[in-house]
C-alpha cells in the first residue's frame, strides 16, 4: 500500500507566495510520476503540474504544467525521498481550490498503483 501527504497550503493575499510539500510512503518499488491537481468548488479536478521519469535520464525529469499557471508555479521533486513541491508565485484568487498530490508507479510486488492524497487547502484573498 502506498500512501501519499501533502502539507504546505493556507491562506495567502494575492501577488503572495505558497510552498506545497508531498510525500509518498510505503511499498513502493519505483515512482514514474507525481503530480499536483486541483479543484475549486463546484470544478472539475485539473492537473496543475506533474512531472515524470519516462522518457529521461534526467534526475529533474520531464515536467508539465496548466496554461494557466505557466511562469507562476514551479514543480520539483526529490527522489531519494519520494517527494514533490509545488512553488507557487504570483498567486490569484483563482488560484482558490484544494489541492492534491498524486503519485503514480509500481509496487513492491510489481503492480501498478496511483494513489492519492487528502488534499491541502489553498485560500488566496484579492
Amino acid at each position: 500500500q502506498v500512501q501519499v501527504v501533502e502539507s504546505g497550503g493556507g491562506l495567502v493575499q494575492a501577488g503572495g507566495s505558497l510552498r506545497l510539500s508531498c510525500a509518498a510512503s510505503g511499498s513502493i518499488f519505483r515512482i514514474v510520476a507525481m503530480g499536483w491537481y486541483r479543484q475549486a468548488p463546484g470544478k472539475e479536478r485539473e492537473l496543475v503540474a506533474g512531472v515524470t521519469s519516462e522518457g529521461t535520464t534526467r534526475s529533474e525529469g520531464i515536467t508539465t504544467y496548466a496554461d494557466s499557471v505557466k511562469g507562476r508555479f514551479t514543480i520539483s521533486r526529490e527522489n531519494a525521498k519520494n517527494m514533490i513541491y509545488l512553488q507557487m508565485d504570483s498567486l490569484k484568487s483563482e488560484d482558490t481550490a484544494a489541492y492534491y498530490c498524486k503519485a503514480e508507479g509500481f509496487d513492491r510486488d510489481y503492480a501498478p498503483f496511483g494513489s492519492w492524497g487528502q488534499g491541502t487547502q489553498v485560500t488566496v484573498s484579492s
